[in-house]
């Protein structure tokens, strides 16, 4: 089968991997020049986090020993007070899981290249889509048309064309979600050719509305992702406004910059927007549209989801080609499935980033993880939200199931132990509080 996939990001990269490997011919096109030439944009990435989602597709492909190999573990939160007092929150209760710290550029060259080596996938860039006509299987792109197009996907991300065009159609529903607040992308350098901070933790700056996040390179330096209220980032509108900011909530941090104001002053600001669309796919009698990642359901990123969610559809529609027997508009259609799954992550996202800028400097944040760790060590099966999102391949939908199972076992427990040591607090104190009987003497 003829594939066209739209978007040559990592999403695209990845499923025309997937494709070629079932032995269809993959098209991918991107709009953008190819990055391993002209290289990437700055300022404007989020460092990616994979986790064993991310991972486990790229295994599927053999490509995981590649990427880890680039890529720096991350066992848990550095937390940063504003006196600078530092707090090491493990991901799980032994320390054994880590998250995997990967510039989205890096990872993008790995996937383009996997993508071109293959001889059934052709990828042609600076194709910027203009126009999809469903009725008669036909792509636009500026002045060259593509016609005959039987199968296309879009994983052309946030703003995808392909999702653009159906949501002009009867029956296809949209809405969007923006947080108000920004993101904006700085720089940690190395210092003295090492690392300024502890490379082996995502690095947090919780400032009750705001927080900054730090994620190291393979090149010592870290890179730093302010998410801010977007008055709050137009406010420092001045070198001395910036530097005073920084100076005074994030005085560790400050210090490690010296191209803070460039930086500050230079690189765009992102939006954060939740993103929802059902169905996910359109079939006429010329063509079959279908969308995967952030195409189909854009998420924000303090869940460290976004890129592992869109390899897994990979895999997923993979799993629903191998039901259907390649038919894609019936594997499409068993695709929808993953819609309750990823509902729930965009959930827990925006759930997460109330917790990373306003819980997880609080002792009662902290006291309640050293809790969940204990019971993660007594409770046989018992294993937090946190770790089954991202060191399993549980279905997000199922996480949320067991985790509603877990607290009510917990729960029943510690009430169970309460009788417990109630019950032998009174046996302790005998009959209606007295004394205990003595045993009669023959």
């Amino acid at each position: 089968m003829e594939v066209s996939i739209v978007g040559g990001g990592l999403v695209g990269c990845l499923l025309a991997c997937f494709l070629a490997r079932r032995d269809h011919h993959v098209t991918l096109y991107e709009r953008r020049h190819d990055p391993r030439v002209r290289g990437p944009d700055r300022g404007r990435s989020i460092n990616l986090a994979i986790s064993e989602r991310g991972i486990d597709a790229l295994r599927h492909l053999g490509l995981d020993g590649k990427v880890l190999a680039a890529a720096l573990p991350m066992a848990g939160r550095m937390m940063h007070a504003p006196d600078g007092a530092l707090t090491f929150q493990p991901y799980s209760a032994d320390r054994t899981h880590a998250i995997n710290s990967i510039g989205r550029a890096d990872l993008n060259r790995h996937l383009l290249d996997a993508a071109s080596a293959l001889p059934n996938v052709e990828v042609r860039f600076g194709h910027r889509l203009t126009e999809l006509d469903e009725r008669r299987g036909r792509l636009e792109f500026g002045t060259r048309t593509v016609d005959g197009v039987r199968v296309v996907i879009g994983a052309d991300g946030a703003y995808s064309a392909v999702r653009a065009r159906l949501q002009q159609l009867p029956g296809v529903s949209f809405s969007q979600d923006y947080l108000d607040y920004g993101y904006k992308e700085l720089t940690i350098p190395a210092r003295d050719g090492e690392f300024a901070m502890d490379p082996g933790a995502l690095h947090i700056w919780p400032r009750g509305r705001s927080m900054m996040i730090a994620l190291p390179n393979p090149d010592r330096s870290f890179t730093c992702t302010l998410f801010w209220p977007h008055e709050s980032i137009a406010a420092l509108d001045s070198p001395w406004k910036i530097r005073a900011y920084f100076a005074d909530h994030y005085p560790d941090a400050v210090k490690l910059m010296p191209g803070l104001v460039e930086a500050y002053q230079g690189n765009p600001v992102g939006h954060l927007v939740t993103m929802h669309c059902s169905p996910w796919h359109v079939t006429t009698d010329a063509m079959t549209v279908g969308l995967v990642g952030d195409a189909a359901h854009a998420i924000v990123p303090f869940y460290g989801q976004g890129a592992n969610c869109g390899f897994e559809d990979c895999v997923e529609l993979d799993r629903c080609l191998d039901e259907a027997g390649d038919d894609f508009p019936r594997a499409l259609e068993l695709f929808e499935r993953r819609k309750a799954d990823t509902d729930v992550i965009a959930r827990l996202a925006l759930d997460n980033f109330v917790e990373m800028r306003d819980k997880v400097g609080s002792r009662m944040f902290l006291a309640g993880k050293r809790v969940e760790h204990a019971l993660e060590r007594v409770l046989p099966g018992y294993v937090s939200r946190y770790e089954l999102v991202s060191f399993t391949t549980i279905p997000y939908a199922e996480v949320e199931r067991r985790v509603t199972r877990q607290r009510r076992w917990a729960a029943a427990g510690a009430g169970a132990a309460v009788l417990a040591v109630a019950w032998a607090a009174r046996g302790r104190r005998g009959p209606a509080g007295g004394r205990p009987a003595e045993s009669g003497r023959s």
